[in-house]
């Protein structure tokens, strides 16, 4: 991870040399002053970025493959992401229909964020409360497919009505982002992800115990609705503030479970979940870098990499491995 973090902040569409890297972290700027704000100010702050997001959507992802149990969960089966590109899609495509002084709003990326947000929130909340009402986790899993495909639907109507600008603008959102975020940003981010993880950590026993089925671990003595709804929420949290800052960001949450289980051969959660955050926090870095195409003034949407370099290696992974586990 600390060799991928160096080669993320080492490339970009400027090349600076790597001394001059460091002496822009260590030497308080005995460094060209562009090349020191491009590091202090971009780089650093997208790998920060990239490690937070990643490892989120991964953590996520594990929670939902064991809570479900299902192999095809992911951290946003719950329809949260949904949410949070319904809130963006409502500022962008609605400021288009609605036109004068509501257009300027659509291009700051602060309401965007806060757009996506109280989408994801809003979204949050409906799922917490389905889930007090109901005991079947898989009814859980379909509501929130259900809601993906609600708010699919009125994006799609948005769309329609809206102009070639805008769908171009949101468009652009749902590639997903990394270096937009400013340090003040990544503060509120940061603070968020480690309220998640902080409600992760009591679920780490019980979630092993799910691993055998919901009665098994009630006769443990777990309270599963308890370990359910802190679940829930965490993944809900990660989800959330992630899509929020950085858009919908596919595959990292899905595969990553999947990679640290073949490698790790292990199904107990105190080495999963600092692993699969580890793992995710790689591979979103890696793909951060080959989308930057070093030296180039060019950026590759960070969605188009995570995928098209990520799925053949998981494929291949299971192959060999010929069996997949939970």
């Amino acid at each position: 991870m600390i060799i991928t973090i160096i080669i993320n902040i080492s490339f970009g569409s400027v090349s600076i040399p790597f001394k001059d890297i460091f002496a822009s972290i260590f030497s308080n700027g005995e460094t060209k002053e562009t090349w020191s704000y491009i590091i202090l100010n971009y780089r650093i702050p997208k790998a920060i970025t990239a490690i937070l997001a990643g490892s989120g959507l991964a953590i996520g992802g594990l929670l939902m493959q064991t809570l479900f149990r299902n192999p095809l969960a992911g951290p946003y089966v719950l329809g949260i992401s949904s949410g949070a590109s319904l809130g963006v899609a409502i500022l962008i495509l609605g400021s288009s229909i609605i036109g004068g002084s509501f257009l300027a709003l659509s291009s700051s990326n602060i309401l965007l964020t806060i757009a996506a947000s109280l989408g994801s929130f809003l979204v949050l909340f409906v799922v917490m409360l389905v889930s007090r009402k109901v005991k079947n986790t898989m009814t859980i899993l379909i509501i929130g497919l259900m809601f993906g495909s609600i708010t699919a639907a009125i994006i799609s109507v948005l769309a329609y009505f809206s102009s070639a600008e805008y769908l171009q603008q949101y468009l652009f959102w749902s590639f997903g982002s990394l270096g937009n975020l400013t340090w003040n940003e990544i503060f509120i981010f940061s603070i968020i992800y480690l309220l998640a993880i902080a409600l992760v950590i009591p679920t780490i026993k019980p979630l092993n115990s799910l691993l055998l089925g919901e009665n098994y671990a009630k006769s443990l003595g777990i309270s599963f609705n308890k370990t359910k709804n802190l679940i829930l929420l965490a993944t809900s949290l990660l989800t959330g503030v992630i899509t929020a800052f950085s858009g919908p960001i596919a595959f990292v949450g899905l595969a990553s479970p999947h990679i640290t289980k073949l490698v790790f051969n292990t199904s107990n959660h105190k080495i999963l979940l600092p692993a699969v955050a580890i793992f995710g926090a790689i591979i979103m870095l890696i793909s951060d870098t080959i989308a930057q195409l070093p030296n180039s003034e060019y950026t590759l949407p960070i969605n188009a990499i995570t995928s098209l370099f990520g799925a053949p290696v998981v494929i291949w992974l299971l192959l060999r491995k010929k069996k997949i586990n939970i």
